[in-house]
């Protein structure tokens, strides 16, 4: 034969019956002249096979090679026979900006011939499917051949996720496909599937998916809209050119709008700062609300405060947002927590142990407590529970729990952890957060600390700094602020005061630079009474001490003097020496603040000479420094170069550049108030360099004296420059106070000039 064509026709012109019941018109998709032999068949389910008639006699070689061009066959589904399985859409609130974001995305790939494919993923019960079917609805009109929906989640059974196969072969039933017609062969039914869609427009809602294999297969084959919503993100799906949404949870203004919807009273309108409180407990998780909502909508007559002080325990949190015991947020993140591989789930219920607002990699690595594995397993462990939506990335290497997630973690840790293992892996907590902060303040102030550090058993995971030195260390300072007064806080109350004491100790040179007064304040009065817990002396002096010198950065003066003879007291009564020499400078200082100068020089001076004797020539050369300070207050420019000439001296040559930038800008003060401009300029400069980046205080202080400078030379526009430079200093550091000031000589010196 010359060829065979196969014409595509529902039904014979007898009106044979259409799978799933109903009767067909003919519909032959082929049209025009056919020569040759031709096949009108009814539906046809797995194709036609057509071989090359044997060969005759003549052994013609034509009919060994025959054309046989089949035309895929598509069975017309009557309207009444079309799927329409989508469940009810629920409560729905605020999701606008997400709504027209998959439309758009839909709109764009409309007229491609093909489907388009959305994942939204997020955390269990945000509302990811109340979202999808919100849109999906919406659609009916633009697809008329129908709704398919599927859940893919794990089965109460075995735990085991759908699998695709069997969801084909739902479909294929709801389509209008005859059980005993749908193939047994995996290539075949999904082969079959998308004949049978090609041409239809269709949405389909893959609800609770945990993979993207998982969802390939059921996307149909022409121009409908798919919707998989997964408690994990779903990147594979991108490479299908699929649209990624994930879903965070509700803002509070909406949340209170989901409760109102939920309470369907108005209670909401009445107690608008309980509803506020209420959701803000919840955390904006819609699932969250919505259940609290209901409990709420049981008893008309409790107010929402009452729901607000049941969850205002985090004990029993979990507990109070679930109905029945099982339909609640506990029993939702129960199923991610076991859809976890056995790692990643350890992973989990120890990170709840971190007391801080978010972590890194390293302490994934702490708490995991395998040293020389940790660094590498951390990273992958980490992105499985983030893919899996129970981290939040903060897109700075590091990653946080929900609220509700954390306490949920917590709960695992507790049931599921072995109890030495918890008590060791905050252990390691505490010891990373402390050994981090030590290495930086070894790098910033490598002469600040005398005082041992007690580290756990380990091992002890330490973030490097690699090559960037100082700046990489005050910056994690700077980063892990946060972080680092929850760890100091919760050391002390969990049985470890010491780390308490010494975390506060080693954050000393974050607080000099940065000054984040109110953090160095509470640091060391939970470090004071954390020394004093131990009956450790030198601790207790030591807070008090650099606590002291917080209390004088903020004008507190005469609480800086308190603590600092308090400490000096406690010295002398131990028969240390050095410690209260120390002291010395630090009452001279005090009084420096209260005004008292005559009584602060004879500190200094009394400082200056015997602290080296006690062998701390560094403290001797702050003394001199101190002096120089005086002096220049006191107008004695002459004795305050000379002093702050042999301050620079001594501390260069102990080899602390932060205070001999110090002493340089004293020096250069003092020689600019004596007219030596060009003996100032270089000192200045100098300060300037090893000031910037390091101590934005110093920085502003700096920059003053250089505008100064700059006036004296008749150059406004940069002395401008420096000046302005310095107010944003210091309203940065919230120096409200000192950036007036300038601001105000600026404006002077600028209405002098008009």
């Amino acid at each position: 034969m010359r060829g065979v064509r196969v014409l595509n026709a529902s039904a014979g012109s007898s009106g044979d019956e259409a799978p799933g019941g109903g009767r067909q018109d003919v519909r032959n998709e082929l049209s025009g002249s056919v020569t040759g032999p031709s096949v009108q068949a009814g539906t046809v389910y797995g194709g036609i096979h057509i071989t090359a008639a044997p060969a005759g006699p003549t052994g013609s070689a034509e009919s060994a090679s025959a054309f046989v061009p089949v035309v895929p066959v598509v069975p017309v589904v009557p309207f009444e026979h079309r799927p329409w399985q989508l469940p009810p859409v629920g409560r729905l609130a605020d999701r606008t900006l997400e709504l027209a974001a998959l439309e758009d995305f839909r709109r764009g790939a409309a007229g491609l011939g093909h489907p388009t494919l959305a994942a939204v993923s997020g955390i269990g019960g945000v509302g990811k499917t109340v979202l999808a079917l919100s849109w999906l609805h919406g659609l009916r009109d633009d697809f008329p051949d129908g709704q398919l929906y599927a859940d893919l989640g794990a089965q109460p059974q075995d735990g085991a996720p759908v699998s695709p196969f069997e969801v084909i072969g739902r479909f294929l039933r709801a389509l209008g496909v005859p059980a005993d017609r749908i193939p047994q062969a995996a290539d075949e039914r999904t082969g079959l599937y998308r004949s049978l869609t090609a041409t239809r427009r269709l949405v389909v809602l893959l609800d609770d998916a945990v993979t993207a294999a998982q969802v390939r297969p059921l996307v149909p084959g022409g121009p409908s809209v798919v919707v998989a919503t997964s408690r994990w993100r779903l990147p594979g799906l991108a490479m299908d050119g699929g649209y990624l949404l994930h879903l965070e949870p509700l803002g509070t203004d909406a949340a209170v709008e989901l409760l109102a919807m939920t309470l369907a009273d108005d209670r909401v309108r009445a107690q608008p700062t309980d509803a506020r409180a209420l959701v803000e407990l919840c955390e904006g998780l819609p699932l969250a609300v919505r259940v609290a909502g209901a409990r709420l909508a049981a008893r008309p007559g409790r107010g929402i405060n009452a729901m607000v002080r049941e969850l205002s325990d985090e004990h029993s949190r979990l507990g109070a947002l679930a109905i029945d015991g099982d339909h609640g947020v506990r029993a939702t993140l129960d199923l991610a927590y076991g859809g976890l591989p056995q790692d990643a789930a350890r992973l989990y219920r120890l990170l709840a142990l971190h007391p801080g607002p978010d972590f890194t990699a390293d302490v994934a690595a702490a708490v995991l407590g395998d040293a020389d594995r940790a660094r590498a397993e951390p990273p992958r462990l980490l992105e499985l529970l983030h893919d899996a939506n129970l981290l939040t990335d903060t897109g700075d290497e590091h990653y946080r729990f929900h609220d509700l997630v954390r306490l949920h973690a917590a709960s695992k840790a507790e049931t599921d952890e072995d109890p030495a293992e918890r008590t060791a892996a905050e252990r390691r907590v505490l010891d990373h957060y402390l050994a981090t902060a030590t290495c930086a303040e070894e790098i910033l102030d490598p002469h600040h600390r005398s005082l041992p550090r007690d580290h756990g058993a380990g091992p002890v995971v330490v973030t490097a700094f690699g090559d960037d030195g100082s700046e990489a260390a005050l910056a994690w300072l700077e980063r892990e602020l946060p972080s680092l007064m929850r760890v100091l806080r919760h050391a002390r109350r969990s049985g470890h005061p010491a780390v308490t004491w010494q975390l506060a100790d080693a954050m000393w040179s974050l607080f000099v630079r940065r000054k984040h007064y109110e953090e160095w304040r509470a640091a060391h009065e939970e470090g004071a009474a954390a020394a004093r817990e131990l009956s450790d002396t030198a601790a207790e002096c030591r807070m008090l001490t650099s606590g002291g010198l917080g209390e004088l950065d903020t004008g507190q003066h005469a609480r800086a003097l308190e603590s600092f003879e308090r400490a000096a007291r406690l010295f002398e009564a131990q028969g240390d020496g050095l410690g209260f020499a120390r002291t010395l400078n630090y009452r001279g200082l005090a009084h420096q603040g209260l005004g008292q100068l005559r009584e602060a020089a004879a500190l200094f001076e009394q400082a200056a000479a015997e602290l080296p004797r006690c062998g701390d020539v560094r403290a001797g050369g702050l003394a001199r420094f101190n002096l120089a300070e005086v002096a220049l207050a006191e107008g004695r420019y002459e004795a305050a170069t000379a002093d702050a000439e042999a301050a620079h001296r001594t501390l260069t040559a102990e080899r602390d550049p932060y205070n001999a930038a110090r002493a340089a800008r004293v020096s250069a003060t003092a020689h600019l108030a004596l007219a030596h401009p060009d003996t100032a300029e270089p000192r200045l400069l100098s300060a300037l360099s090893a000031l910037h980046g390091v101590s934005d205080f110093e920085t502003a202080q700096t920059l003053e004296v250089l505008a100064e400078l700059l006036e004296s030379r008749g150059q406004p526009g940069p002395a401008r420059d420096r000046y302005e430079e310095a107010i944003a200093l210091y309203e940065g550091l919230g120096l409200t106070t000192r950036a007036e000031n300038v601001q105000a000589r600026l404006d002077g010196e600028e209405g002098t000039a008009g």
